[in-house]
């Protein structure tokens, strides 16, 4: 078990690098085309944070282990608010922006709720799965007009902060686009074929590995940009970040992953759904109040997962 453990560790690793070079090279080639730092930051940093969850979800929709790459995405939501914006708020109290409150919040709060719908009855056709990918793309040409027509400067000041300086040559970025995806590609097969076996020797069924272990270690981008994001007091980016990593996941992976292989997952319980929308649905009245995440509604968030997580660990036995 020991070494399985060690190889979930160096797969976490692997997924991180990865996600850091997909993003980095992602980033700068947007730039080179004309995209503000705050389109870029609210798109293709959302997605480059996302993509372990989108790797290991399509090899375990492939393997036809749905309830792992369905796990992995409804776990990433919980935890990316309750624990990492939760932990976030903790170090730093964040203020939040007008258009996160009035357009990217009620957006992500929608798109909980479509997903929700699509997953009650633990299964997702390859339809479903189009209409997904064709929403995602739809809100990724939306957030880059939206942000052409509400171009705002502060905001993107301090997106330009957490973008990269030197845009390097077009061939690198090329390369880090490659070679982040190889990584990426490598580290989830890792993650998955070893998560699986550490579900197996504990007994612990692959829905609660995908919605814990899965879910917490491909968050693991979104957590280090967010941290950075709150010691260097750019909340912006950290919540843009949770905020479109969160749209990303249900959209684009559970849209990609079921268009490739529809999915069943009869291990995922309603009330997982359910507390995936309650962790969306009080954000918003959160972060409403003077437009500020504070550090006890942090530690509020913080404690919840926890609570979430003291819940479900029954099923392991």
């Amino acid at each position: 078990m020991l070494i399985i453990i060690l190889l979930l560790l160096v797969s976490l690793v692997i997924l991180t690098f990865g996600a850091n070079y997909l993003v980095k090279g992602s980033s700068n080639l947007a730039l080179r085309c004309g995209l503000t730092p705050l389109a870029v930051g609210l798109t293709v940093v959302a997605f480059g944070t996302s993509s372990p969850e989108l790797i290991v979800s399509l090899k375990a929709a492939l393997a036809k282990q749905g309830d792992i790459a369905v796990g992995n995405v409804v776990g990433s939501n919980i935890f990316n608010i309750a624990f990492i914006l939760g932990l976030t708020a903790l170090i730093c109290p964040m203020k939040v922006e007008n258009q996160i409150i009035k357009v990217d919040l009620p957006i992500m709060i929608g798109v909980g709720l479509f997903g929700a719908y699509f997953l009650m009855d633990g299964q997702l056709t390859r339809l479903e799965g189009i209409i997904f990918f064709l929403s995602i793309i739809g809100y990724t040409i939306f957030t880059y007009f939206l942000a052409r027509k509400t171009h705002n400067a502060a905001l993107d000041k301090d997106y330009a902060g957490s973008m990269p300086k030197d845009l390097g040559k077009l061939w690198s970025n090329v390369l880090m686009i490659i070679g982040g995806l190889a990584l990426l590609v490598l580290g989830g097969k890792i993650l998955v074929e070893n998560a699986v076996a550490l579900a197996r020797i504990l007994g612990m069924s692959e829905a609660l590995i995908g919605l814990t272990i899965v879910a917490a270690g491909t968050s693991m981008p979104e957590l280090a940009t967010s941290i950075v994001a709150a010691f260097k007091k750019e909340p912006e980016i950290a919540i843009g970040n949770i905020v479109g990593s969160n749209i990303f996941n249900i959209l684009l992976i559970l849209g990609l992953s079921a268009t490739v292989q529809p999915m069943s997952f009869p291990g995922i319980q309603t009330s997982d759904l359910v507390v995936m929308l309650i962790f969306s649905l009080v954000l918003l009245p959160l972060m409403a109040t003077n437009f500020q995440l504070k550090r006890w509604e942090g530690a509020a968030l913080f404690l919840g997962y926890g609570i979430y997580l003291y819940s479900v660990w029954p099923q392991a036995k």
